[in-house]
């Protein structure tokens, strides 16, 4: 009787810890769901309501549940769905003797390792009695958002890869990759030229200023076009960088030229002004017109864009008809003498004849006059032929050469000089005011705004090692009654040799001699009327040591060829020249050149300019002149023939280094003097740490070797160039 008490009282104790069971499972349920708590008699009725069980597995039964009876109905919706998701299932086989102080405080026992299969089965039927919640999937890494296009991305994928490549068969610049690297990386690598593999309208802009090179006076083939027919991702990676690769290199030729300066000779000085390839991908990339982005890295120079249009004339694409001269006899024009009246002969051929040469006025005149005969003297001269202004079978070949290769290759060289002068050529502050001057042509220009304010003729240096050298640099002063200072060229190469056939040669010629304590000699000419330098000299302090002055020896300037210099520029008419600089920096000054002559003295008198004006010597033997004519004018320093040779015979970026010169020397070497030469101040002069000759010319400290030019060799620098 005890036993079945016992037995009735623990059967009711499991009873009731089943209800408290269920009443916390349903209480989690409904939880879950979201829905409203129901009261603890409804969870009770609701959990003892029979639920459909699996087919073919038992209905549990208490010893198949643990229970933490820790837990209420009226624990708070966090601890109740805590503590429903400690429901351990016990395994069914082994039979757990549990006592109400072991439900209370001792936890439920780890599965053995040997029963894990009987375990999860447990935890299927218990899922299956009482629905839970669905659990979450788990969350995926989250992956950065792309802006490449989806047809974009296998090609962008191929870019990376060989962009992020240690070495590379497309860029062997470091800028080059350093640009390619940011641009593409900005984007996620997504091609640039190609959408969908089809084109972009950048890309067609490139590709047609690539194909049309050879109208900027470049070579197409330096700048190859790639294959976008084919659809793979490695293809279309590989064409978008070589396509890239062309338009770095048209860019780097149109700005700074296919050949360095230095290629051609050593008395050549130009300011760098490299490209930067991160800015032509950003400018070219984002134009509204990308060929015309990529064509503005040409020369904006108007005679540049002058030359350009005749180029196309000379190839057969200018908008008028080739015109051909007919053989027939030759014409002479004699103009009237003492004993003779003006002998002018009539031809057909004349009319055809002006049209050739450009002259507009009578065009449909037969007469074989004093202009034709001036033209053809000209085009004679430029196309070195003996200029005689005879029409004769020599110069109607020359005029009828089929596209004219020869001038043809003349314009090229002219047009890729223009590449190395600077961009801006005068000083923004004085409205753009510069001088240029001309070496073939003979003549300097003063232009501001555009406009040309003044022009005169020039003397320049000797073929040879007397050539005036080509450089940019600005005019700081004017010195009005000089001192000429002898270049040591001039000392050791001419005066010395002449003291000792002669120990009176200096003197009778007005020059001061002065030996140095170090045994050096120094000569120098004081001012007047006589001096070398004339009355005037312009100072634009350079490395050649060369500058604008002056002269005595006025009959020169008659000439029209005028190269006699030993490397200085003389001016026909310094008094103007003086006065039209001097109201350019100092307009409020009102310099006359009648004000310039009253300084005429003894004395030198600086000048100096509160804003510098630059200075361009260039080499022109191809211009277009203000009637729209194209001129050719001697290649008097054979720089033309160099440069064609070079261009013609020599290929790859060898032609973009550097070439080393000899540097100039200033030594001044001791000196043994003959007897009876007449010395200024008998060994009381300068010793070797005296002024040398840049100090005395200039009156400042020796210019130091100009900086290295980005990514290239530092240069030597070349001989003394003087008067």
């Amino acid at each position: 009787m005890r036993d079945c008490l016992n037995h009735r009282v623990g059967f009711d104790r499991v009873l009731m810890t089943v209800a408290a069971t269920f009443l916390t499972v349903s209480a989690s349920s409904a939880l879950a769901q979201d829905l409203p708590r129901s009261s603890a008699a409804e969870l009770a009725i609701e959990a003892a309501i029979p639920r459909p069980e699996p087919a073919n597995v038992p209905p549990p039964t208490a010893a198949d549940i643990k229970l933490d009876t820790t837990a209420t109905v009226q624990d708070s919706t966090k601890d109740v769905a805590r503590d429903s998701a400690k429901v351990n299932v016990a395994p069914t086989a082994d039979k757990v003797e549990t006592k109400p102080s072991d439900v209370a405080t001792t936890p439920a026992p780890e599965a053995p390792k040997s029963e894990t299969a009987k375990t999860e089965s447990a935890k299927a039927d218990t899922a299956t009695a009482t629905p839970a919640a669905p659990a979450a999937p788990a969350a995926e890494p989250v992956k950065a958002a792309s802006n490449v296009p989806t047809a974009d991305q296998p090609v962008a994928d191929k870019l990376k890869d060989i962009i992020g490549a240690k070495t590379s068969r497309h860029f062997d610049r470091k800028n080059e990759r350093a640009a390619i690297e940011k641009f593409y990386g900005a984007r996620d690598f997504a091609p640039v030229w190609t959408q969908g593999g089809n084109l972009t309208a950048a890309a067609k802009g490139v590709i047609a200023r690539l194909k049309d090179a050879a109208s900027d006076g470049l070579n197409p083939a330096d700048y190859p076009v790639p294959d976008f027919a084919a659809t793979t991702p490695d293809a279309l990676a590989d064409a978008e960088l070589k396509l890239t690769a062309s338009m770095f290199d048209y860019a780097r030729h149109a700005q700074s030229g296919r050949m360095h300066w230095s290629q051609a000779s050593g008395d050549i000085l130009y300011p760098e002004h490299p490209v930067d390839p991160g800015e032509v991908l950003a400018k070219v990339t984002t134009a509204a017109d990308a060929s015309a982005a990529l064509e503005s890295y040409n020369p904006p120079h108007k005679l540049y864009k002058e030359l350009k249009a005749k180029l196309a004339e000379l190839r057969g694409q200018g908008s008028g008809p080739v015109i051909e001269i007919a053989d027939g006899p030759a014409l002479k024009y004699t103009p009237a003498g003492k004993k003779q009246a003006e002998i002018v002969v009539e031809d057909p051929r004349v009319p055809q004849l002006r049209a050739k040469l450009g002259l507009a006025e009578n065009a449909s005149d037969t007469r074989y006059d004093a202009a034709v005969a001036e033209a053809v003297r000209k085009f004679q001269s430029g196309a070195e032929l003996k200029a005689t202004g005879i029409l004769d079978d020599k110069t109607v070949k020359a005029l009828n050469t089929p596209k004219r290769d020869k001038q043809i290759d003349v314009v090229l060289v002219n047009m890729e000089r223009w590449r190395w002068l600077p961009r801006d050529l005068g000083a923004p502050a004085l409205g753009d005011a510069y001088v240029i001057l001309n070496i073939p042509d003979f003549t300097l220009k003063v232009m501001q705004r555009g406009q040309q304010v003044w022009t005169t003729r020039v003397v320049t240096g000797k073929p040879g090692k007397h050539a005036t050298p080509l450089l940019t640099e600005t005019m700081k002063y004017i010195t009005v009654n000089p001192t000429w200072n002898v270049p040591p060229s001039i000392v050791y190469n001419e005066y010395l040799p002449a003291l000792q056939q002669d120990p009176t040669v200096l003197q009778r010629m007005g020059l001061r001699l002065e030996q140095n304590r170090d045994g050096s000699v120094h000569i120098s000419q004081p001012p007047g009327e006589a001096n070398a330098l004339g009355r005037v000299r312009f100072n634009f302090p350079n490395k050649f040591l060369v500058y604008q002055h002056d002269t005595p020896d006025k009959h020169l300037f008659a000439k029209e060829e005028r190269a006699f210099s030993h490397g200085c520029m003389r001016v026909q008419n310094p008094d103007q020249y003086a006065s039209v600089l001097l109201n350019i920096v100092m307009p409020n000054e009102k310099y006359t050149p009648e004000r310039i002559r009253s300084m005429y003295g003894k004395s030198e008198i600086d000048l100096k300019f509160p804003t510098p004006i630059p200075v361009n010597i260039t080499y022109q033997t191809a211009f277009v002149d203000e009637a729209g004519k194209l001129q050719f004018r001697k290649d008097v320093y054979g720089r033309d023939a160099v440069m064609i040779n070079v261009l013609k015979n020599n290929r790859g970026k060898d032609l973009e280094a550097v070439v080393a010169h000899s540097q100039p020397s200033y030594s001044r070497p001791a000196t043994t003097l003959p007897s009876g030469v007449a010395v200024a101040n008998n060994g009381g002069g300068f010793g070797s740490s005296g002024p040398n000759f840049f100090e005395r010319l200039f009156g400042a400290p020796t210019p130091a070797a100009p900086p290295a030019p980005v990514g290239r060799r530092p240069q030597q620098q070349q001989r003394v160039f003087t008067r």
